[in-house]
C-alpha cells in the first residue's frame, strides 16, 4: 500500500518550517517512495546562514555549483560565505528584506536558496520531492519557485491562504514567461489601483532555457468550500489537495463562527471545522488528509473514504533527520515517552493572525517570561505585511515589531499584544539563532500538532538503549511494518 492506483504516494510528509523540513529529511523519505518534502519558508535566510556556518559537509556550495545562472554562485559566496564558521557568538550577517520591488541580489539569493534545497534533496535518487510554501508569505513566492522548478520539483504545496494564482504562475514558469502575482496591501482602496510583485524569467542570464518540466499543484485547504471553488475554474483547479485538520502543527485555519475562546484562551473548533473524507471525494480530484491521520489507522480510514492518503508532520518533526535542533527534539521526545508533552493553540502569537500550535517547553517563547524579556525587534520582515501609507506609497509593518513602531506605521497597538516574533524563534529552533551584540541569544519557539499516537508507538518499539527513530521507521510504521 505503497502508492494508490495511480501512483501517487500513500504518505506526504508535512513541509514544516522554518528548516524542519530540511533538505535531509525530504531526501529519506523520497528514497522510500513516499513524496518528501523541504519547506520554502525563509530558504534565503537559511541558506545565508548555512554559508556563514561554514557550509558543513559542502552541500550548499555543491549543489550552487549546477545552479544555472551564470555568476549568482559566485556572487552568493562572496557576500556569505564563512570558510571556518562564523564565531559562536558573532551574529549572522543579515538578508534583505523582500518588497514589492526586492533588490537583485535578493531575487538571485532567493532563487539560488530554493534550487540548491531541492536540488540536495533530490541529488542521488528518483524519488519524488516537493516544496511547500505559504501564501501569507507571498513577496518571495515567484522567484521561490522558479529556483525549485530550476531543480526538477516535483509538487509545490501551498497553504495559509488562498492559492488561487499558483497554477497559472507554474504554467508560466515552466516556458520562462513572465509572471505577475497579485499582492494584498492592507488600506488600500480600489482607486489606488492593484499591486503586484513581478518577474521575468528571461532578465536572468540564463543561456540555456530548456522548458521546465511543471510540477504537481497541491492545494492546502481546511474547507471543502474553498477546494470546491478551486476545483470549479480551469485557471484555480489544482492536481490535488491536502486537506489540514485544525489538530495539525503550524499555522491553522481559524475555527468558522464567532470567534470563541476556552478557559485558556484558545480557540474553540467545532463539528463545522471538521472535514470528512467522503466529503472531499465529491470534489473529483485527489487528495491527502492531515492533522491527526498520522497512524496506521488513520492512514487506512483515510484510505477507505476516498483519499489517496495523509500528510503527516509531528512524526517526521521529531525524527532523526528532521532538522530541528536536536536540544528541542530530545525533549520532546522525553515528554511524549512520558506522556507529559503539553501543546497549545495560541490565538495571538503568531503575527500573520492565524492560529499556531506552540510547544510548552521552558526557556522557549512559549514562556511569559522568556517574551517578556526578549527586546522587540523586526529585523528580518519573512511576515511583514505592505500598507498604504497616508501619501499613497507603500510602507511594510509587522505585529511582532516595537509597538511604537507598529504604531508609526498605522497600525494599532492593541494588534501587536502577545505577538511573537516567528522568524527569528523559528531559526532559532532549526539551530540557526541570531546573537545579538549585547550578548543575548534569540530564543526558539516549537510548533508540532496535538497527537502524538504516532511518536509514542515509534519510541514504545524502539530497540534496547537506542532514543531516536528514523524516517524510514516512520515510513514502515504508517504502512503497516
Amino acid at each position: 500500500m505503497s502508492t494508490d492506483d495511480s501512483g501517487a504516494p500513500r504518505i506526504i510528509q508535512g513541509g514544516m518550517g522554518v528548516a524542519i523540513s530540511s533538505w535531509p529529511l525530504a531526501k529519506a523519505v523520497s528514497r522510500t517512495g513516499q513524496l518528501g518534502v523541504v519547506s520554502g519558508t525563509a530558504l534565503e535566510i537559511v541558506c545565508a546562514r548555512r554559508l556563514q556556518q561554514g557550509d558543513p559537509g559542502g552541500h550548499v556550495r555543491r549543489a550552487l555549483a549546477h545552479l544555472p545562472l551564470p555568476g549568482a554562485a559566485e556572487r552568493i559566496l562572496r557576500t556569505y560565505y564563512v570558510e571556518t564558521g562564523k564565531t559562536p557568538r558573532a551574529g549572522y550577517r543579515p538578508v534583505p528584506r523582500f518588497t514589492l520591488n526586492p533588490a537583485t541580489a535578493l531575487r538571485e539569493l532567493t532563487i539560488a536558496a530554493n534550487f540548491v534545497e531541492v536540488f540536495l534533496a533530490k541529488e542521488n535518487h528518483d524519488g519524488p520531492v516537493g516544496i511547500n510554501y505559504l501564501r501569507k508569505i507571498e513577496l518571495p513566492i515567484p522567484f521561490a519557485c522558479y529556483g525549485a522548478m530550476l531543480a526538477g520539483v516535483d509538487h509545490v504545496l501551498m497553504g495559509a491562504g488562498n492559492p488561487a494564482d499558483l497554477p497559472l504562475l507554474l504554467d508560466r514558469l515552466a516556458r520562462h514567461e513572465p509572471v505577475t502575482l497579485p499582492i494584498r496591501v492592507q488600506g488600500a482602496t480600489s482607486a489606488d489601483g492593484d499591486f503586484a510583485v513581478h518577474f521575468d524569467p528571461r532578465d536572468l542570464a540564463i543561456d540555456d532555457r530548456p522548458m521546465l518540466r511543471r510540477p504537481r499543484f497541491d492545494a492546502i485547504v481546511a474547507s471543502v468550500d474553498l477546494a470546491t471553488a478551486l476545483a470549479a475554474d480551469p485557471a484555480t483547479r489544482p492536481d490535488g489537495f491536502v486537506v489540514e485538520g485544525h489538530t495539525a502543527g503550524g499555522h491553522n485555519a481559524p475555527p468558522r463562527g464567532p470567534r470563541r475562546l476556552d478557559p485558556q484562551g484558545q480557540p474553540r473548533y467545532d463539528d463545522r471545522d471538521i472535514v470528512e473524507p467522503r466529503e472531499m471525494a465529491g470534489v473529483g480530484l485527489p487528495f491527502w488528509m492531515a492533522g491527526s491521520y498520522g497512524t496506521p489507522s488513520g492512514l487506512a480510514r483515510a484510505v477507505a473514504d476516498g483519499a489517496a492518503g495523509v500528510q503527516v508532520g509531528t512524526a517526521f518533526a521529531l525524527c532523526r533527520e528532521s532538522g530541528m535542533a536536536d536540544e528541542y527534539k530530545d525533549r520532546l521526545l522525553d515528554q511524549a515517552a512520558r506522556g507529559q508533552f503539553d501543546v497549545r493553540t495560541d490565538a495571538r502569537v503568531s503575527p500573520t493572525g492565524f492560529p499556531f500550535k506552540v510547544a510548552q517547553l521552558a526557556g522557549t517563547l512559549s514562556d511569559e517570561q522568556v517574551y517578556a524579556d526578549r527586546q522587540r525587534v523586526c529585523d528580518l520582515g519573512v511576515l511583514r505585511s505592505a500598507y498604504r501609507k497616508p501619501d499613497g506609497t507603500i510602507g511594510y509593518r509587522c505585529p511582532s515589531e516595537p509597538t511604537a513602531v507598529y504604531q508609526r506605521h498605522g497600525g494599532r497597538p492593541a494588534n501587536t499584544v502577545g505577538r511573537r516574533c516567528l522568524c527569528n524563534a523559528l531559526l532559532a529552533t532549526a539551530g540557526f539563532p541570531q546573537q545579538r551584540p549585547d550578548g543575548h541569544t534569540e530564543p526558539a519557539i516549537v510548533t508540532t500538532g496535538l497527537d502524538y499516537t504516532a511518536v509514542r508507538d515509534l519510541l514504545a518499539h524502539l530497540p534496547a538503549g537506542e532514543h531516536t527513530y528514523t524516517a524510514q521507521d516512520v515510513v514502515t510504521y504508517l504502512l503497516g511494518g
